[in-house]
């Protein structure tokens, strides 16, 4: 059978309630042991291990932790320790997680997230079968080459494509526009495609020395958008700014100087869209190569701050990011 690891780091699918049919719960209460034996027939799909690599609720994921899963990912793979790895993680920023390990794991083999939105104690939990479904997928040979993949509730997400869709619902996870990865049912997988994009071994970022990221700050538009946010932004010492821009990621015209005036000091600024789906064009409504501006393309603001923060990382010029939210 094929060897799959799976790296613990808390989330609601390890959290504990005071009761099945509490709505508050307290994440990553379980540890890694108790998620493995709480799946029936886990053991019969791959030859298991497993790391506590964390307990925290995602929304307390950082950098610093990202650095140090993707040197633990790409450490067991160069060691031959593990054919797939499975990461537990919660639902609220696995997408941010799982497209930061897409363009830094140097790996074929497969890096699948999963999680839920019931904790483990719930009168009707959707974590072990997502468990389930994703080690099938980490122990499946056909996984290897498609990047990072979220695999939750039957559905497979490429890690760049899904975005959170819902607070509550269990079908929560979305990929607008490209699509799903494929399908995992009691472990019975289908694909419908690979990932169009660059990722793993064919990306060019590598976080193998770094050891923290360029601050990124995200900037949510709306009507009467306030100006002094991108300046106070650009004081404390952001390398970079993503708006999440209204439309086709639009501001206010004050706030579009603003946004200028910063790129002319050296802070990289990304335009992205508040809105789900659909691409942000450049030199739209907005002059983006007057004003020093970036379009993410089909980014949405969470994954442009990853991919900005490599970018910086990498020590890219803006003419060279503006080709990577192509690329990537």
């Amino acid at each position: 059978m094929s060897r799959v690891h799976i790296l613990a780091t808390g989330g609601t699918i390890a959290g504990t309630a005071p009761s099945p049919v509490d709505p508050g719960y307290r994440s990553g209460g379980l540890g890694v042991s108790a998620l493995i034996d709480g799946v029936h027939g886990l053991r019969s799909v791959a030859t298991l291990t497993g790391e506590q690599f964390s307990q925290v609720g995602s929304q307390d994921m950082n950098d610093s932790l990202w650095l140090t899963l993707a040197a633990r990912v790409n450490a067991l793979f160069t060691a031959n320790e593990a054919d797939g790895i499975v990461i537990t993680h919660g639902t609220d920023t696995a997408e941010e997680t799982g497209f930061f390990l897409h363009l830094v794991v140097k790996s074929q083999r497969p890096v699948v997230l999963t999680g839920s939105m019931r904790p483990a104690t719930s009168l009707s939990p959707d974590g072990p079968l997502n468990l389930f479904n994703a080690v099938s997928v980490a122990a499946d040979p056909q996984a290897r080459g498609r990047g990072a993949i979220v695999a939750i509730n039957d559905d497979l997400h490429s890690a760049r494509d899904v975005t959170k869709s819902s607070t509550t619902d269990v079908q929560t996870f979305v990929s607008p526009g490209a699509g799903l990865l494929g399908t995992a049912s009691y472990g019975r997988i289908r694909y419908f495609r690979h990932p169009t994009h660059p990722h793993t071994g064919d990306s060019e970022f590598s976080v193998e020395s770094e050891v923290a990221l360029p601050r990124v700050d995200i900037l949510y538009a709306h009507a009467n958008m306030p100006a002094d946010l991108v300046r106070a932004s650009a004081s404390l010492g952001a390398q970079g700014i993503v708006i999440a821009g209204v439309g086709n990621g639009n501001v206010p015209t004050e706030v579009a100087q603003a946004l200028a005036d910063v790129a002319s000091s050296g802070v990289i600024v990304v335009r992205s869209s508040r809105v789900s789906s659909g691409d942000v064009g450049r030199n739209i409504e907005l002059d983006d190569d007057g004003l020093g501006l970036v379009a993410s393309d089909q980014l949405n603001p969470q994954k442009s701050r990853v991919l900005l923060q490599l970018c910086l990382a990498r020590g890219l010029q803006r003419g060279h990011i503006q080709d990577a939210f192509y690329r990537y």
